[in-house]
């Protein structure tokens, strides 16, 4: 059973002079169960393409309580209401800031799929590799 998680938030551009709200969604499949993808639309990348950041769904979980993520994925709390992400890449720093309760519904949702812990037993790796070599 294939289960994917679609959530549609919008987010707030902080890393313009006005920030303004665009569409995102909040992406989680199953089949994947340690990662979370976040698609933002082309008209808000430098080359109009749409863009696409995967991370681990902890990060996620981790940044609504406090300061998360060293890489180019990083997360925090900003207020009761908000969350912070910063999308760190060659071309600079993009900051979007999201209703923290946007976050926690999505996330609730995908520890409906998958809970917490759990996320091994989804990982069909000895299934993907008996389909690999024709022995499924």
């Amino acid at each position: 059973m294939h289960t994917a998680i679609d959530h549609a938030v919008q987010v707030r551009l902080l890393a313009t002079s006005v920030g303004h709200s665009v569409p995102a969604v909040l992406h989680y499949q199953r089949a994947d169960p340690l990662a979370v993808r976040m698609t933002f639309p082309p008209e808000i990348s430098l080359d109009g393409a749409a863009v696409d950041w995967a991370f681990a769904r902890d990060l996620l979980a981790e940044g609504l309580r406090t300061s998360a993520g060293r890489g180019d994925v990083r997360v925090r709390p900003s207020g009761p209401d908000r969350t912070v992400m910063e999308f760190h890449a060659d071309e600079g720093i993009a900051m979007v800031q999201l209703r923290t309760e946007d976050v926690r519904r999505f996330l609730a949702r995908s520890y409906e799929a998958v809970p917490a812990g759990e996320e091994e037993t989804f990982l069909g790796v000895d299934r993907g590799l008996a389909e690999l070599f024709g022995t499924a």
